[in-house]
């Protein structure tokens, strides 16, 4: 059973909902976390993936480690005619290339040593359905003839033997990789990389979707929750603002692995705050980053590039969001309590509350 992609990408420029929600969990998790999205650069994408699905056309997924192309792939097949037939999957960088050869089109019976029978290959399994090639870009030149030769005849041969065996597959690939600079360090055939590239779809990386992280974040938040049977509140601001501003470099996986993390340690029925993440004090003040979008939305603002300054700022900052107690502030700073006794005396920096403290 499928759903329209249109009807659930309408939903998801909405805030998510219980019902929502819901909906979605019934028809399954890897078919419409890649839609919760406000990006217009994904909006295009999901109505690309609507004009495309119908086909047999080859699709190239392309963009960093984390940032969904197997779920993207995954959603393809999902509303394509080929939807009930079987969705196989490789991961090419996984295997050396002699056992690759062999797991993509299959073996005869005593082809090499240790092949004590005939075995049917992952395109021989995908016959009708989709293949997904993931991290076709480490592929071996050898094995990327061969691939080759599928998409032009649509046939091939399997590791000793002479004949060859049709196949009716449509072929998703993938990578991470620069595949015009493999081409010209001579890693990926051009002829390969042309007929891969038919419909070619480039997802952005988390930090350029600064809007979806927090419907994301809540997509997790909210599914994770589901699965544990626990109740979980909501994100406290400091923490959707620590969300909004970290670079992601594993994108959305990491975001996941943060949130499922959050979720475990949270007390039941307690808000999510900046102490239930497992960033570290450096990648917490990282999130305001570099290149901060906008000075009101960093987690700290300095006048100055004065080091100091930007050190107490940091403290203060701290401080304020672990509600002036020292030792976690210490924590996520990165630091031991020493230190960050040493740097509040040298900044002065008092609360009323550590006057109970006081000699």
């Amino acid at each position: 059973m499928s759903i329209g992609v249109s009807e659930v990408a309408d939903q998801s420029v909405n805030n998510i909902d219980s019902n929502s929600y819901k909906d979605w969990s019934n028809f399954g998790f890897d078919s419409h976390y890649p839609l919760v999205s406000r990006s217009k650069k994904m909006k295009e994408i999901f109505s690309l993936i609507k004009k495309i699905s119908k086909s047999n056309a080859t699709v190239l997924i392309q963009g960093e480690t984390g940032t969904g192309k197997e779920l993207i792939a995954g959603l393809i097949q999902f509303i394509s005619p080929r939807a009930n037939k079987p969705f196989v999957k490789v991961n090419c960088a996984a295997l050396p290339e002699n056992l690759l050869e062999s797991e993509l089109f299959g073996h005869e019976k005593g082809a090499f040593t240790g092949a004590f029978q005939a075995h049917a290959g992952k395109f021989e399994q995908a016959h009708q359905g989709t293949i997904f090639l993931d991290e076709i870009g480490d592929m071996h030149l050898t094995t990327q003839s061969k691939i080759l030769r599928v998409l032009q005849d649509r046939e091939f041969s399997k590791v000793g033997s002479s004949k060859n065996t049709k196949v009716d597959v449509r072929i998703i690939a993938a990578t991470n990789k620069d595949l015009e600079k493999a081409i010209e360090d001579s890693d990926f055939r051009a002829d390969l990389y042309y007929r891969i590239n038919v419909v070619n779809i480039h997802l952005p990386p988390l930090r350029e979707r600064i809007d979806d992280i927090p419907l994301i974040a809540e997509f997790f938040r909210r599914k994770l929750a589901q699965e544990l049977r626990k109740p979980v509140g909501n994100f406290s601001e400091e923490t959707k603002e620590i969300l909004m501003h970290h670079r992601w470099p594993g994108n959305i996986r990491e975001l996941r692995n943060i949130i499922e993390r959050a979720v475990l340690i949270v007390e039941e029925g307690q808000m999510i705050t900046p102490r239930d993440l497992s960033l570290s004090g450096k990648d917490y003040f990282a999130a305001g980053g570099p290149d901060r979008r906008q000075p009101s939305q960093a987690l700290f603002y300095a006048n100055s590039l004065n080091l100091a300054e930007i050190e107490k700022g940091a403290i203060e900052k701290a401080l304020e969001l672990n509600h002036f107690i020292q030792k976690d502030a210490a924590k996520l700073l990165g630091v031991s309590s020493r230190v960050l006794n040493y740097k509040i005396s040298q900044y002065n920096i008092t609360h009323p509350s550590w006057r109970k403290n006081s000699n």
